[in-house]
Protein backbone atom coordinates (compact mmCIF):
# COMPACT_ATOMS: atom_id res chain seq x y z
CA UNK A 1 0.00 0.00 0.00
CA UNK A 2 1.07 3.58 -0.86
CA UNK A 3 2.33 6.26 1.74
CA UNK A 4 1.59 10.43 1.45
CA UNK A 5 4.03 12.88 2.63
CA UNK A 6 2.16 16.55 3.09
CA UNK A 7 4.15 19.65 3.54
CA UNK A 8 2.19 22.35 5.13
CA UNK A 9 0.46 20.52 7.01
CA UNK A 10 -1.42 22.72 9.55
CA UNK A 11 -2.41 25.11 6.22
CA UNK A 12 -5.82 25.23 4.52
CA UNK A 13 -5.17 23.26 1.68
CA UNK A 14 -2.14 20.41 3.92
CA UNK A 15 -4.82 19.70 6.19
CA UNK A 16 -7.33 19.17 3.75
CA UNK A 17 -5.29 17.05 1.79
CA UNK A 18 -4.20 14.88 5.27
CA UNK A 19 -8.21 14.68 5.81
CA UNK A 20 -8.97 13.15 2.61
CA UNK A 21 -5.71 10.78 2.33
CA UNK A 22 -7.51 9.37 5.77
CA UNK A 23 -10.81 8.41 3.71
CA UNK A 24 -8.68 7.06 1.35
CA UNK A 25 -8.16 3.44 2.51
CA UNK A 26 -5.55 2.89 -0.35
CA UNK A 27 -3.06 4.56 1.79
CA UNK A 28 -1.21 3.12 4.91
CA UNK A 29 1.14 5.70 5.88
CA UNK A 30 0.75 9.46 5.77
CA UNK A 31 3.37 11.47 7.23
CA UNK A 32 2.29 15.43 7.84
CA UNK A 33 5.25 17.69 7.56
CA UNK A 34 4.95 21.17 9.67
CA UNK A 35 6.83 23.22 12.17
CA UNK A 36 3.71 22.62 14.76
CA UNK A 37 1.93 19.48 14.97
CA UNK A 38 -1.73 19.69 13.70
CA UNK A 39 -2.49 16.83 16.45
CA UNK A 40 -3.32 14.24 14.03
CA UNK A 41 -5.24 11.56 16.36
CA UNK A 42 -4.99 8.64 13.74
CA UNK A 43 -2.36 5.81 13.77
CA UNK A 44 -1.36 6.10 10.22
CA UNK A 45 -0.75 9.52 10.39
CA UNK A 46 3.28 10.32 11.89
CA UNK A 47 4.04 14.33 12.23
CA UNK A 48 7.68 15.37 11.50
CA UNK A 49 8.72 18.60 12.81
CA UNK A 50 9.94 20.60 9.86
CA UNK A 51 11.59 23.81 9.00
CA UNK A 52 11.52 24.07 5.73
CA UNK A 53 13.67 27.50 6.16
CA UNK A 54 16.62 25.35 7.27
CA UNK A 55 19.29 23.69 4.76
CA UNK A 56 18.97 20.67 2.84
CA UNK A 57 21.07 18.96 5.38
CA UNK A 58 18.78 20.14 8.41
CA UNK A 59 15.90 18.74 6.93
CA UNK A 60 17.41 15.48 5.40
CA UNK A 61 18.30 14.82 8.91
CA UNK A 62 14.85 15.88 10.41
CA UNK A 63 13.18 13.07 8.14
CA UNK A 64 15.34 10.59 7.69
CA UNK A 65 14.66 6.92 6.93
CA UNK A 66 11.13 8.90 5.79
CA UNK A 67 9.84 7.84 2.25
CA UNK A 68 6.46 8.44 0.17
CA UNK A 69 5.41 7.29 -3.09
CA UNK A 70 3.31 10.38 -3.12
CA UNK A 71 4.08 13.97 -2.28
CA UNK A 72 1.97 17.06 -1.81
CA UNK A 73 3.45 20.32 -1.49
CA UNK A 74 1.67 23.00 0.38
CA UNK A 75 4.10 24.90 2.11
CA UNK A 76 3.94 28.57 1.57
CA UNK A 77 5.82 31.58 2.99
CA UNK A 78 4.04 35.13 2.33
CA UNK A 79 6.66 38.25 1.62
CA UNK A 80 5.02 41.86 -0.05
CA UNK A 81 8.23 41.94 -1.62
CA UNK A 82 7.94 40.25 -4.31
CA UNK A 83 11.95 39.32 -5.14
CA UNK A 84 12.11 38.05 -1.57
CA UNK A 85 8.72 36.19 -2.33
CA UNK A 86 10.06 34.21 -5.27
CA UNK A 87 14.09 33.74 -3.96
CA UNK A 88 12.12 32.25 -0.17
CA UNK A 89 9.72 30.26 -1.87
CA UNK A 90 11.60 28.71 -4.69
CA UNK A 91 14.51 27.92 -1.84
CA UNK A 92 11.67 26.50 0.43
CA UNK A 93 11.27 23.24 -1.94
CA UNK A 94 14.68 23.43 -3.67
CA UNK A 95 16.10 22.16 -0.34
CA UNK A 96 13.20 20.13 0.24
CA UNK A 97 14.17 18.00 -2.72
CA UNK A 98 17.55 17.79 -2.23
CA UNK A 99 16.68 16.82 1.15
CA UNK A 100 14.65 13.98 -0.26
CA UNK A 101 17.79 13.23 -2.90
CA UNK A 102 20.33 13.14 0.55
CA UNK A 103 17.88 10.43 1.91
CA UNK A 104 17.63 8.59 -1.38
CA UNK A 105 14.21 8.83 -1.01
CA UNK A 106 13.43 10.10 -4.22
CA UNK A 107 14.29 6.24 -5.48
CA UNK A 108 10.27 5.96 -4.24
CA UNK A 109 8.21 8.72 -5.64
CA UNK A 110 6.13 7.82 -7.93
CA UNK A 111 4.69 11.76 -7.98
CA UNK A 112 4.94 15.13 -6.45
CA UNK A 113 1.92 17.27 -5.97
CA UNK A 114 2.70 21.40 -5.83
CA UNK A 115 0.31 23.53 -4.70
CA UNK A 116 0.22 26.88 -6.43
CA UNK A 117 -2.40 29.16 -7.64
CA UNK A 118 -4.21 32.14 -9.88
CA UNK A 119 -1.21 34.33 -9.43
CA UNK A 120 0.31 31.98 -11.83
CA UNK A 121 -1.92 34.02 -14.16
CA UNK A 122 -0.65 37.54 -13.01
CA UNK A 123 -4.26 37.99 -11.69
CA UNK A 124 -2.71 39.95 -8.56
CA UNK A 125 -1.12 42.21 -11.73
CA UNK A 126 -4.11 43.46 -13.69
CA UNK A 127 -6.83 41.56 -15.38
CA UNK A 128 -5.90 39.06 -18.50
CA UNK A 129 -7.23 36.98 -20.90
CA UNK A 130 -10.52 35.12 -20.16
CA UNK A 131 -11.03 32.39 -19.21
CA UNK A 132 -7.36 31.54 -17.85
CA UNK A 133 -6.32 28.39 -19.28
CA UNK A 134 -2.91 26.59 -18.53
CA UNK A 135 -1.09 26.90 -21.78
CA UNK A 136 -1.22 31.14 -21.12
CA UNK A 137 1.82 32.64 -21.89
CA UNK A 138 4.00 33.29 -18.70
CA UNK A 139 4.51 36.41 -17.96
CA UNK A 140 8.55 36.53 -18.74
CA UNK A 141 11.09 37.58 -20.84
CA UNK A 142 9.82 40.96 -21.32
CA UNK A 143 6.28 38.94 -23.18
CA UNK A 144 4.86 41.76 -24.92
CA UNK A 145 7.53 44.60 -24.46
CA UNK A 146 6.68 44.25 -20.93
CA UNK A 147 9.07 43.87 -17.89
CA UNK A 148 7.23 41.47 -15.25
CA UNK A 149 7.22 40.91 -11.59
CA UNK A 150 8.81 37.98 -10.39
CA UNK A 151 5.85 35.40 -9.99
CA UNK A 152 7.28 32.69 -7.23
CA UNK A 153 5.16 29.92 -9.06
CA UNK A 154 7.61 30.03 -12.91
CA UNK A 155 10.94 28.89 -10.58
CA UNK A 156 9.46 26.64 -8.28
CA UNK A 157 7.62 24.58 -11.12
CA UNK A 158 10.90 24.51 -13.36
CA UNK A 159 12.55 23.07 -10.30
CA UNK A 160 9.93 20.46 -9.76
CA UNK A 161 10.34 20.04 -13.50
CA UNK A 162 13.93 19.27 -13.42
CA UNK A 163 14.12 17.17 -10.28
CA UNK A 164 11.45 15.22 -11.73
CA UNK A 165 13.24 14.36 -15.09
CA UNK A 166 16.41 13.49 -12.89
CA UNK A 167 14.70 10.88 -10.71
CA UNK A 168 12.54 9.56 -13.63
CA UNK A 169 9.45 10.44 -11.43
CA UNK A 170 6.39 12.50 -12.53
CA UNK A 171 4.82 16.07 -11.02
CA UNK A 172 1.67 17.80 -10.94
CA UNK A 173 0.91 21.82 -10.03
CA UNK A 174 -2.05 22.47 -9.19
CA UNK A 175 -3.86 26.47 -9.39
CA UNK A 176 -6.66 27.19 -7.04
CA UNK A 177 -8.29 30.27 -6.54
CA UNK A 178 -9.17 32.24 -4.02
CA UNK A 179 -9.02 28.77 -1.45
CA UNK A 180 -11.98 28.27 1.18
CA UNK A 181 -11.36 26.13 3.63
CA UNK A 182 -10.36 26.10 7.87
CA UNK A 183 -6.94 25.01 9.38
CA UNK A 184 -6.82 25.53 12.76
CA UNK A 185 -5.12 28.90 13.76
CA UNK A 186 -4.67 29.66 9.99
CA UNK A 187 -6.63 33.07 9.39
CA UNK A 188 -5.38 32.90 6.03
CA UNK A 189 -8.68 32.98 4.18
CA UNK A 190 -10.95 35.26 2.55
CA UNK A 191 -14.27 33.36 4.29
CA UNK A 192 -12.33 34.39 7.63
CA UNK A 193 -12.22 38.27 6.85
CA UNK A 194 -16.05 38.23 5.19
CA UNK A 195 -17.12 36.62 7.89
CA UNK A 196 -15.58 38.67 10.59
CA UNK A 197 -16.77 41.82 8.21
CA UNK A 198 -20.21 40.40 8.41
CA UNK A 199 -20.36 39.30 11.62
CA UNK A 200 -19.15 43.31 13.14
CA UNK A 201 -21.68 44.58 11.00
CA UNK A 202 -24.58 42.86 11.64
CA UNK A 203 -23.47 44.41 15.51
CA UNK A 204 -23.39 48.04 14.42
CA UNK A 205 -26.08 50.60 14.20
CA UNK A 206 -28.69 49.94 11.43
CA UNK A 207 -26.57 46.14 10.78
CA UNK A 208 -26.22 47.65 7.36
CA UNK A 209 -23.72 45.70 4.95
CA UNK A 210 -22.51 47.91 2.13
CA UNK A 211 -20.12 46.51 -0.66
CA UNK A 212 -16.52 46.61 0.42
CA UNK A 213 -15.06 46.87 -2.90
CA UNK A 214 -15.81 48.27 -6.68
CA UNK A 215 -18.81 48.14 -8.22
CA UNK A 216 -17.53 46.79 -11.15
CA UNK A 217 -16.23 44.14 -9.09
CA UNK A 218 -19.58 43.38 -7.67
CA UNK A 219 -20.91 42.82 -11.58
CA UNK A 220 -17.69 40.83 -12.32
CA UNK A 221 -17.55 37.19 -13.04
CA UNK A 222 -15.03 35.05 -10.48
CA UNK A 223 -14.68 31.61 -9.34
CA UNK A 224 -13.50 30.20 -5.89
CA UNK A 225 -12.19 26.76 -4.79
CA UNK A 226 -12.78 25.10 -1.89
CA UNK A 227 -10.15 23.38 0.05
CA UNK A 228 -11.89 19.77 0.31
CA UNK A 229 -12.17 20.13 -3.69
CA UNK A 230 -8.83 20.83 -4.28
CA UNK A 231 -7.45 17.75 -1.86
CA UNK A 232 -9.66 15.50 -3.65
CA UNK A 233 -8.20 16.72 -6.88
CA UNK A 234 -5.08 16.29 -5.63
CA UNK A 235 -5.36 12.51 -5.00
CA UNK A 236 -7.29 12.23 -8.43
CA UNK A 237 -4.26 14.20 -10.04
CA UNK A 238 -1.75 11.73 -8.08
CA UNK A 239 -3.08 8.77 -9.28
CA UNK A 240 -5.05 9.48 -13.30
CA UNK A 241 -3.53 7.99 -16.19
CA UNK A 242 -1.61 10.93 -18.48
CA UNK A 243 -2.28 13.94 -15.67
CA UNK A 244 1.69 13.34 -14.56
CA UNK A 245 4.14 16.70 -15.52
CA UNK A 246 0.88 18.67 -16.04
CA UNK A 247 -0.40 21.98 -14.92
CA UNK A 248 -4.12 22.73 -13.50
CA UNK A 249 -6.29 24.93 -12.56
CA UNK A 250 -8.37 23.65 -9.96
CA UNK A 251 -11.73 25.59 -9.11
CA UNK A 252 -15.22 24.97 -8.32
CA UNK A 253 -16.46 24.20 -11.52
CA UNK A 254 -19.35 27.20 -11.53
CA UNK A 255 -18.72 30.94 -11.81
CA UNK A 256 -19.96 33.38 -9.68
CA UNK A 257 -20.34 36.95 -9.19
CA UNK A 258 -20.90 39.27 -5.67
CA UNK A 259 -24.14 40.62 -7.67
CA UNK A 260 -25.03 36.70 -5.78
CA UNK A 261 -23.35 35.76 -3.30
CA UNK A 262 -23.61 39.48 -1.36
CA UNK A 263 -27.46 39.99 -0.88
CA UNK A 264 -27.17 36.05 1.09
CA UNK A 265 -24.38 36.78 3.32
CA UNK A 266 -26.11 39.56 3.92
CA UNK A 267 -29.67 37.50 4.74
CA UNK A 268 -27.52 34.96 6.25
CA UNK A 269 -25.79 37.20 8.96
CA UNK A 270 -29.37 38.93 9.31
CA UNK A 271 -27.71 42.86 7.90
CA UNK A 272 -29.54 44.67 5.66
CA UNK A 273 -28.36 45.46 1.69
CA UNK A 274 -27.80 49.29 1.40
CA UNK A 275 -29.81 51.14 -1.23
CA UNK A 276 -28.22 52.29 -2.97
CA UNK A 277 -25.47 49.96 -2.57
CA UNK A 278 -23.04 52.25 -4.44
CA UNK A 279 -23.48 56.09 -4.30
CA UNK A 280 -22.97 58.34 -6.79
CA UNK A 281 -23.09 55.32 -9.32
CA UNK A 282 -19.93 53.97 -8.00
CA UNK A 283 -17.87 56.70 -8.96
CA UNK A 284 -14.81 57.46 -6.52
CA UNK A 285 -15.93 59.01 -3.56
CA UNK A 286 -12.48 60.51 -0.73
CA UNK A 287 -15.36 59.79 1.82
CA UNK A 288 -15.81 56.38 1.19
CA UNK A 289 -19.70 54.45 1.82
CA UNK A 290 -21.72 57.16 4.17
CA UNK A 291 -18.19 58.44 5.99
CA UNK A 292 -16.50 54.89 5.83
CA UNK A 293 -12.88 55.45 4.40
CA UNK A 294 -12.51 54.63 0.68
CA UNK A 295 -8.83 53.62 -0.79
CA UNK A 296 -8.06 54.35 -4.66
CA UNK A 297 -4.74 52.25 -5.18
CA UNK A 298 -3.12 52.38 -8.21
CA UNK A 299 -1.39 48.93 -9.05
CA UNK A 300 2.60 49.28 -10.61
CA UNK A 301 2.72 47.55 -13.77
CA UNK A 302 0.70 46.95 -16.97
CA UNK A 303 -2.27 44.19 -16.81
CA UNK A 304 -1.40 40.80 -18.12
CA UNK A 305 -3.95 41.48 -21.13
CA UNK A 306 -0.70 43.28 -22.59
CA UNK A 307 1.13 39.79 -23.00
CA UNK A 308 -1.97 38.60 -25.43
CA UNK A 309 -2.67 42.62 -26.99
CA UNK A 310 -1.08 41.53 -30.20
CA UNK A 311 -2.73 38.17 -30.56
CA UNK A 312 -5.98 39.50 -29.55
CA UNK A 313 -6.27 42.81 -31.89
CA UNK A 314 -5.22 44.71 -29.22
CA UNK A 315 -1.82 45.80 -29.79
CA UNK A 316 -3.11 49.58 -29.72
CA UNK A 317 -5.23 49.56 -27.04
CA UNK A 318 -4.55 52.71 -24.52
CA UNK A 319 -6.13 51.28 -21.60
CA UNK A 320 -3.54 48.32 -21.88
CA UNK A 321 -0.72 51.12 -21.47
CA UNK A 322 -2.06 52.20 -18.12
CA UNK A 323 -1.60 50.10 -14.58
CA UNK A 324 -4.98 48.83 -13.30
CA UNK A 325 -6.49 50.28 -10.28
CA UNK A 326 -7.86 49.16 -7.06
CA UNK A 327 -11.06 51.16 -5.90
CA UNK A 328 -12.56 50.19 -1.97
CA UNK A 329 -15.65 52.01 -1.35
CA UNK A 330 -15.11 50.30 2.41
CA UNK A 331 -11.19 50.28 2.92
CA UNK A 332 -11.60 46.75 5.28
CA UNK A 333 -7.41 47.61 6.69
CA UNK A 334 -9.01 51.03 7.55
CA UNK A 335 -12.47 49.73 8.42
CA UNK A 336 -10.84 46.79 10.94
CA UNK A 337 -9.07 50.43 12.59
CA UNK A 338 -11.84 52.26 13.04
CA UNK A 339 -12.87 52.65 16.98
CA UNK A 340 -16.46 52.40 16.42
CA UNK A 341 -15.82 49.01 14.30
CA UNK A 342 -13.39 47.41 17.07
CA UNK A 343 -16.19 48.32 20.07
CA UNK A 344 -18.66 45.96 18.01
CA UNK A 345 -15.51 43.36 17.76
CA UNK A 346 -14.98 43.37 21.53
CA UNK A 347 -18.89 43.47 22.76
CA UNK A 348 -18.96 40.32 20.33
CA UNK A 349 -15.93 38.37 21.24
CA UNK A 350 -16.74 39.07 24.87
CA UNK A 351 -20.87 38.02 24.44
CA UNK A 352 -19.77 34.73 22.25
CA UNK A 353 -16.05 33.90 23.44
CA UNK A 354 -14.53 34.55 20.22
CA UNK A 355 -10.65 34.62 18.98
CA UNK A 356 -8.91 37.11 19.47
CA UNK A 357 -6.11 36.04 17.35
CA UNK A 358 -8.51 35.51 14.55
CA UNK A 359 -9.58 39.35 14.46
CA UNK A 360 -5.74 40.38 14.81
CA UNK A 361 -4.44 37.94 12.24
CA UNK A 362 -7.44 38.66 9.63
CA UNK A 363 -6.37 39.06 5.78
CA UNK A 364 -7.59 42.31 5.75
CA UNK A 365 -5.77 42.77 2.73
CA UNK A 366 -6.73 40.20 0.62
CA UNK A 367 -10.13 41.67 0.69
CA UNK A 368 -8.43 44.74 -0.76
CA UNK A 369 -7.08 43.03 -4.27
CA UNK A 370 -10.00 40.20 -3.81
CA UNK A 371 -12.98 42.92 -4.12
CA UNK A 372 -11.42 45.83 -4.87
CA UNK A 373 -10.10 44.86 -8.65
CA UNK A 374 -12.15 45.66 -11.27
CA UNK A 375 -11.76 42.92 -13.60
CA UNK A 376 -13.14 38.83 -14.08
CA UNK A 377 -11.14 36.16 -12.90
CA UNK A 378 -12.37 33.15 -14.16
CA UNK A 379 -10.78 29.65 -15.02
CA UNK A 380 -11.20 27.10 -17.36
CA UNK A 381 -11.57 23.32 -16.26
CA UNK A 382 -11.61 22.00 -19.79
CA UNK A 383 -7.72 20.40 -19.06
CA UNK A 384 -8.54 18.48 -16.04
CA UNK A 385 -12.04 17.64 -17.58
CA UNK A 386 -11.04 16.05 -20.62
CA UNK A 387 -8.74 13.81 -18.54
CA UNK A 388 -11.91 12.08 -16.48
CA UNK A 389 -11.99 15.01 -13.59
CA UNK A 390 -15.82 14.96 -12.43
CA UNK A 391 -15.23 17.33 -9.13
CA UNK A 392 -17.77 19.70 -8.54
CA UNK A 393 -18.63 22.33 -5.78
CA UNK A 394 -21.20 24.91 -5.41
CA UNK A 395 -19.47 28.03 -4.13
CA UNK A 396 -22.27 29.40 -2.08
CA UNK A 397 -22.29 25.96 -0.25
CA UNK A 398 -18.37 25.91 0.29
CA UNK A 399 -18.66 29.31 1.62
CA UNK A 400 -21.35 28.44 4.31
CA UNK A 401 -20.00 25.20 4.97
CA UNK A 402 -16.95 27.77 5.89
CA UNK A 403 -18.73 30.42 7.71
CA UNK A 404 -20.67 27.40 9.83
CA UNK A 405 -17.38 25.66 10.80
CA UNK A 406 -15.64 29.40 11.75
CA UNK A 407 -18.65 29.54 14.15
CA UNK A 408 -18.03 25.75 15.87
CA UNK A 409 -14.53 26.86 16.48
CA UNK A 410 -15.53 30.29 18.17
CA UNK A 411 -14.17 32.46 15.11
CA UNK A 412 -17.26 33.69 14.38
CA UNK A 413 -20.49 33.99 16.31
CA UNK A 414 -23.34 31.66 16.40
CA UNK A 415 -25.39 32.61 13.87
CA UNK A 416 -28.81 32.26 15.96
CA UNK A 417 -27.59 34.09 18.71
CA UNK A 418 -26.17 36.71 16.83
CA UNK A 419 -29.57 36.89 15.03
CA UNK A 420 -31.26 37.10 18.09
CA UNK A 421 -29.16 38.84 19.62
CA UNK A 422 -29.15 42.21 17.46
Amino acid sequence: MPSAIVTGATGITGSAIVHHLLKDASFDKIYSFSRGNPGYKDPIVQHISLDLQSSAQDMAQAFQSVSAEYIFFCAYLASDDQVELSRTNEALLSNFLEALELNDAVRRIKRFVLTCGFKHYGEHIGPGKQPLVEDDPLLENDLGGVSWPPIFYYPQQRVLEKAAKKGGWEWVATLPEDVLGYARGNFMNEATALGLYCAVSKALPGSELPFIGSKANYFAFNCWTSANLHAKFCLWAAVAPGAGNQIFNVINGDTESFQNLWPRMAARFGCHIPDPMFPNGGIPDTKGFRNYESSTIRLPNNPPLKASATSLGLSTDPDLEKPPTLFLQVDPEKWAKREDVNKAWVQLREKYNLDQHAWDKATWNFLTMALGRDWSCVGSMSKARKLGWTGYADTWDELEETFEILESKGVLPPLSQLKQDF
